[in-house]
């Protein structure tokens, strides 16, 4: 496998980054995480746009986008495979071990996994820990995901692959890695950027391509929704089968099972919307 690593393909066996990089040292780094489908990235621009917004919040200097596009290309081509995970990873580069960063400009990988797709339905649980809608690294994709980590883990422990936060005042959020939508009465719902959730690609592109309402949902609202699904570059649209002990029989319902369709549609005709 071949990655890329500050101007040029290395051998994984190879690469190395400094282990006082700020990315590891403090978790001073963001990321994109790019669908490629037979070495081609969907919603590329979409992502690099979102990576500049990251790094504005985060106070990095903003990414090239055409070397980052050179990037994902030259990785691509070096691993052809049908279905591939590109990660994006840019960070804040050699630094002090403490809070300050250094002067010798961010760190870029590029690198890609082969995955499959996801099956049709999974099943999601609730986790005790909240998403503080008004902290720093809100909206952010940064690459400080131990609590992610964590929780994702406690999914694992109940037969579930993804793990649902509420934030700080009740309200439903986001998964570890996903975004999350309801149908009530026949109309799809998902929780709005105020509640702290990420500002997800795919999430972006459902509300566009569906019609999804942006609403404030309480969390307990996945105890009563007719339908449940998540959104991520790499679930696409899946329905929810089971949250917690709750059982949804027939998932992906009917509104579900419509979204799907659409987006497999419309994905398919413009791998850059």
């Amino acid at each position: 496998m071949k990655i890329w690593l500050d101007g040029g393909l290395w051998d994984t066996e190879s690469a190395r980054v400094s282990v006082f990089d700020h990315g590891l040292t403090v978790g001073d780094g963001i990321f994109e995480t790019v669908k490629a489908v037979a070495g081609e990235p969907f919603a590329l621009t979409r992502h690099l746009d979102r990576l500049t917004r990251s790094a504005q919040g985060l106070g990095l200097p903003d990414p090239d986008h055409d070397e980052v596009r050179r990037a994902c290309a030259a990785v691509l081509d070096a691993n052809p495979m049908p279905l591939g995970r590109l990660r994006i990873t840019y960070t804040g580069g050699h630094g002090p071990l403490g809070s300050d960063r250094g002067d010798q400009g961010p760190t870029l990988v590029v690198a890609l996994g082969e995955t499959t797709r996801r099956p049709d339905t999974t099943a999601v649980v609730t986790v005790p820990w909240t998403r503080n809608e008004r902290g720093a690294l809100t909206g952010l994709k940064t690459t400080s995901y131990a609590e992610n980590v964590v929780a994702l883990a406690r999914a694992h422990q109940h037969g579930a692959t993804e793990a649902l936060f509420g934030n700080t005042v009740g309200q439903l959020c986001e998964g570890t890695g996903s975004n999350v939508f309801v149908v009530l009465d026949g109309e799809i719902h998902t929780p709005p950027l105020a509640s702290g959730c990420l500002a997800g690609i795919t999430r972006a592109l459902t509300v566009e391509w569906t019609g999804a309402r942006e609403t404030d949902l309480p969390l307990d609202v996945l105890a009563r929704a007719d339908e449940l699904f998540l959104t991520s570059t790499l679930r696409d649209v899946q329905a929810v089968h089971r949250t917690d002990d709750r059982q949804l029989p027939g998932a992906p319902g009917p509104v579900t099972a419509k979204a799907m369709r659409v987006f497999d549609e419309r994905a398919g005709e413009d791998l850059d919307p």
